[in-house]
């Protein structure tokens, strides 16, 4: 296995262990594996994520992953991921202050 697909799998090992209704940042991900790399970390959930729970990865401030906010949305509601309203594009944001996975 080659670093880069180490990385890769311990990206989708990290967001495997989220459990339904909490979520984390790309930065939490990369730190939970000694890294600053959230922008790495969002590579490989565009190009591999699709398998595992995307949704429970998002942006910093709480943003859903950038072009599936709709799509996120039902998941987060049947998990009773805590949201709250917000004025833009996306309608909403996830409450981290309630949610944010700290294992």
């Amino acid at each position: 296995m080659t670093p880069a697909e180490g990385f890769v799998a311990a990206v989708l090992a990290v967001v495997d262990d989220i459990p339904p209704g909490q979520v984390a940042t790309y930065g939490d991900v990369a730190a939970l594996l000694g890294s600053r790399g959230a922008r790495a970390v969002g590579q490989v959930m565009a190009r591999y994520g699709s398998d595992v729970a995307w949704w429970r990865v998002v942006r910093a401030g709480g943003r859903p992953p950038a072009g599936h906010a709709v799509r996120a949305r039902g998941h987060y509601e049947r998990e009773g991921t805590p949201l709250r309203p917000a004025d833009d594009d996306d309608g909403y944001r996830i409450d981290l202050a309630a949610c944010r996975w700290r294992p």
